[in-house]
């Protein structure tokens, strides 16, 4: 094995090992604070749902390791098996080496490798999340989400692929600035168009009814010069009884989102709260911040590729052979090869404090991972410096900033289709 390919190797063992650590010290301090409500959440919360919290919270942590493990072992497998640069000799031998069988290569390899994760992600939904009573949604949009997901990679991922490699052909050494150039161009038309256009295909968004609540956002948009084009209920019940909010589109296009189990869940005052922690991201520019971090990403990452295409080393630790020059079939190893992330958190502490509102620690409370949120009190540091040195899917949409939390009741309303609980 080539000294490269062992430094790989090892890297990506310390990444798998670190992973599994914090884990197991996450679930620790869960059980840790199982037998006992939190003082803070027993007016909220009864022990029954707290218990159950715990346990999710658990079962959660426990797939994510599996999960880890079979993502740790896929990643080994694909690198030093020498499978790629056999299915690359296959695919170039049968397909030539022109700029769209390339990108056909790039595409048929990502869609391959995500079919391969397919059954954990059916798992998490009709397992997991329906055992703790999330999961609303059917095999039937499942399959036809991920069908459009596919069609839609095929439609605008497969010609923004040829055109990158094609820039390689046309540029020479500087393809790279110009690559990072068109990838962000189309980042940010995806970012005007996807409210429009993409997210449509998949949820149905409605107007928020004309009433006090509407107008009670609104008038807090207008106090904060918040610009805002609309509210939209989207139809989040439709796959999940999870919670979310975001807003997403720039400048008088902008609008918020509220999932229609938010609102089913909350009062007014607290969906008020709701939307004054997504001002508060805005107003603390984490937007514009998260965009520039994703905009230098792309540059480093193409970078990266540029230099590493013109290194003999690295193509034989993973047992492709060295050609060189500025042709696609050159460079396609390189793009295939590195494993690219980059970390950009929110600070949601700092958001909330930008528009301070008497409900939102109320709101938190009740959306929150219970056990999840005493845990991450008791190893925060922790866990916030291994995030901000992980990696974050590459292509996620900036605007969009969800709350990522599990359902909780409310006591003044209840969200649809979901049983009464008993209270203390």
């Amino acid at each position: 094995m080539q000294p490269f390919a062992i430094v790989a190797l090892l890297l990506i063992l310390a990444r798998a090992i670190t992973e599994l650590c914090l884990s197991r010290l996450n679930q620790r301090h869960v059980r840790a604070n199982a037998n006992e409500v939190p003082t803070a959440f027993r007016e909220i919360i009864d022990e029954p749902t707290y218990r159950r919290s715990v346990d999710y919270t658990l079962a959660k942590s426990r797939f994510g390791e599996i999960a880890g493990a079979f993502d740790f072992l896929l990643l080994i497998a694909v690198l030093f098996s020498g499978v790629l640069p056999w299915a690359f000799g296959k695919f170039t031998a049968n397909f030539g080496t022109s700029v769209w069988a390339m990108a056909s290569f790039l595409l048929v390899t990502g869609i391959a490798l995500s079919v391969l994760a397919l059954p954990f992600a059916w798992y998490a939904q009709f397992k997991l999340e329906e055992r703790f009573g999330f999961n609303t949604t059917t095999m039937k949009t499942w399959v036809v989400d991920r069908v459009k997901g596919f069609l839609l990679a095929l439609l605008l991922g497969y010609p923004l692929l040829a055109l990158v490699l094609k820039l390689i052909e046309w540029t020479g050494a500087n393809w790279w600035l110009w690559a990072a150039a068109v990838v962000i161009a189309f980042q940010l038309l995806l970012l005007l168009i996807a409210p429009a256009i993409i997210m449509p295909l998949f949820n149905k968004f409605t107007p928020l009814p004309e009433g006090a609540l509407r107008g009670r956002l609104f008038a807090l948009a207008q106090r904060t010069n918040f610009p805002t084009r609309s509210i939209d209920v989207m139809d989040g019940s439709k796959r999940s009884r999870h919670s979310n909010a975001f807003f997403t589109g720039f400048g008088r296009f902008r609008k918020i989102v509220l999932f229609d189990t938010l609102v089913a869940q909350l009062n007014e005052p607290e969906l008020e709260s709701v939307l004054a922690h997504e001002i508060g991201h805005y107003k603390k520019r984490h937007v514009l911040k998260l965009l520039g971090v994703s905009i230098a990403g792309v540059f480093v990452a193409f970078a990266a590729i540029a230099w590493l295409a013109r290194q003999q080393w690295f193509y034989r630790a993973f047992g492709f052979e060295y050609e060189g020059g500025f042709l696609a079939v050159n460079v396609v190893p390189a793009m295939l090869l590195p494993t690219y992330s980059s970390a950009a958190q929110i600070e949601r502490k700092e958001s909330d404090q930008s528009y301070p509102a008497p409900d939102l620690q109320r709101f938190l409370l009740l959306t929150s991972d219970v056990a999840g949120t005493r845990t991450r009190a008791a190893n925060g540091d922790l866990m916030r410096g291994f995030c901000r040195a992980g990696a974050s899917p590459a292509g996620r949409q900036p605007e969009r900033l969800p709350y990522n939390r599990q359902h909780r009741r409310s006591p003044r309303r209840a969200p649809p289709q979901r049983p009464p609980r008993r209270k203390t």
